[in-house]
């Protein structure tokens, strides 16, 4: 094993001045790029891969990478793929994955941001490693760690996302990059980004594996042999789950649960172990739930990967940007949840609610539950995703134009939402009058709400139509459901007196304290007969 004190000693190796001045000034200029240390790391970190020693590899990727970062490159970039390759003895496939790092690294901390050249090199590199996986006629022989291959996929994808706002903004663009993009109309498009994700899932055959393993079944069976290898098994899993993402981005949100359609959200998984893609697919399965009317059962969703976040939060506390993206994700999710709990009320495990109580979350629930608009425009923005449109702005537009372009896909949901709303605004009201009475004229109760008493009668129905969600209830896909109310007090009209009655049985308290005080008094006694 390759220890951390091995390539964090100081100095730099080298060969000295050879008396050439521009050999000299090359030398020099790799000598300041790639310290002795990195050389060291890179070498063993390839030869980690090419053995398949997947540990080793994890411990690299995950601990020693992100170390060597903060110490030599926390704000500018690792050397080029170039640079190093003398020392990886120009290994194609180890230069392939190191530039797939050199440039996740370039998105996340270089100051600046990548340049046009460097998405364009990046999305390059991408075709490289995903054609030499899936264009060979056996599977490859290469292991990575499953985090990596997850953060392959959803970097794929969130650079795919970076580049279509990145190209909609065309106010600061110089002339010649707006002709660079104007030529290069493939580059990160779409239909390049499905195509990869369904060409994995469909070479790792995921989804018949999924079914069989749902069975009961041994998922060995039909998977062929590319999916009985581990980087096509998970590389396949993730696509499903990079291609929720993607669809919730362009707003297709039956499609982005229907993708899932072979994952059973409510139970565990074995499929999913990494953290990270844990969370990113309940964040987005939860969105689109909330998106098609489906309160309930976003609220389960959030609700499960909120109580799992709570559990293992200190895998999360080390610093870096995938854990601040998760950190970030966790704060959009309970805002979603307190606007899922606005719209349809219901009971929630106690220490989210206790969260939720906290002065950051109350306020906007306080404000939402008063029906101030402006409220749930700014929760929405907060927490919804960062909406892309498939298509290219008009680059001989004007830049006023642009700027529309780039805004109108997060204007187009919001307004959709926003929509759902207003439509749901008196509801909290007329629930709080239907709890107060078992019997009222309508007439009378729509005096109470100021209002004719025909437009009362609209107002009731919408309540019973909103309170009514189609919710899941069995079964492994995500869009089946049997519609249910969500209402704790349901009502009925006839000649304009209006019925009401509890819909909920109050649960019995007495029956849990008297069970607790057995199981206590149990207890006790198995402590002195110890003692005894």
């Amino acid at each position: 094993m390759y220890s951390d004190d091995e390539y964090y000693e100081d100095g730099y190796g080298g060969q000295g001045h050879t008396g050439d001045p521009m050999r000299d000034l090359e030398f020099e200029r790799i000598q300041y790029t790639v310290p002795e240390q990195v050389k060291k790391f890179l070498q063993y970190f390839r030869e980690m891969i090419t053995e398949g020693n997947v540990y080793e590899v994890n411990n690299m990727y995950e601990n020693s990478f992100p170390k060597l970062t903060e110490q030599y490159f926390k704000t500018t970039p690792w050397p080029e793929a170039e640079d190093i390759s003398a020392y990886v003895e120009d290994d194609p496939i180890f230069l392939n994955l190191y530039r797939e790092l050199y440039y996740r690294h370039i998105y996340a901390r270089v100051s600046g941001g990548p340049s046009i050249e460097q998405r364009f090199e990046s999305y390059y590199n991408y075709c490289k490693l995903f054609n030499y996986i899936l264009s060979a006629e056996e599977p490859v022989d290469l292991e990575l760690p499953n985090q990596w291959l997850w953060e392959i996929i959803d970097e794929f994808i969130y650079q795919f996302q970076a580049f279509a706002q990145f190209r909609c903004k065309l106010q600061k663009k110089t002339d010649e990059e707006i002709e660079i993009l104007k030529a290069n109309p493939k580059v990160w498009n779409v239909h390049s980004v499905l195509n990869v994700l369904h060409s994995l899932v469909d070479k790792s055959n995921i989804n018949k594996q999924l079914d069989v393993y749902t069975s009961g079944g041994n998922p060995d069976q039909v998977a062929g042999d590319f999916g009985r290898h581990s980087l096509y098994k998970m590389l396949g899993y993730f696509s499903l789950v990079g291609l929720l993402r993607l669809h919730s981005l362009l707003g297709d949100y039956y499609q982005a649960i229907k993708v899932l359609e072979n994952i059973e959200l409510n139970k565990k998984s074995l499929y999913s172990r990494v953290p990270g893609c844990q969370i990113t697919t309940y964040y987005y399965v939860g969105f689109a739930y909330m998106m098609m009317r489906r309160y309930a059962d976003a609220i389960r969703t959030f609700s499960n990967i909120l109580l799992y976040i709570q559990r293992t939060k200190n895998l999360f506390q080390t610093k870096s940007y995938q854990n601040d993206q998760i950190n970030k994700q966790t704060d959009q999710m309970y805002t979603l949840l307190a606007i899922c709990l606005v719209l349809h009320p219901q009971r929630i495990d106690e220490s989210l609610h206790t969260t939720l109580r906290d002065k950051q979350y109350a306020e906007k629930m306080n404000k939402m539950q008063r029906g101030e608009l402006p409220e749930f425009e700014a929760s929405f923005t907060f927490s919804c995703p960062k909406f892309l449109s498939p298509m290219p702005p008009s680059y001989d537009d004007t830049l006023t134009n642009s700027e529309i372009h780039h805004k109108e896909p997060l204007r187009l949901q919001l307004k959709v939402f926003m929509e759902e709303v207003q439509q749901q605004l008196m509801l909290p009201t007329i629930r709080s009058y239907l709890k107060l009475y078992t019997t009222m004229p309508l007439d009378k109760m729509a005096g109470f709400m100021d209002m004719p008493t025909e437009e009362f009668r609209n107002h009731l129905l919408a309540f019973k139509h909103k309170m009514k969600n189609v919710v899941w209830t069995k079964g492994t896909s995500g869009l089946e459901g049997e519609h249910q109310s969500g209402s704790e007090v349901d009502f009925y009209i006839d000649k304009n007196m209006i019925h009401i009655a509890d819909t909920k049985v109050a649960r019995r308290y007495g029956d849990f304290f008297i069970r607790q005080i057995h199981k206590f008094d149990e207890l006790n006694r198995g402590l002195k007969k110890i003692q005894l």
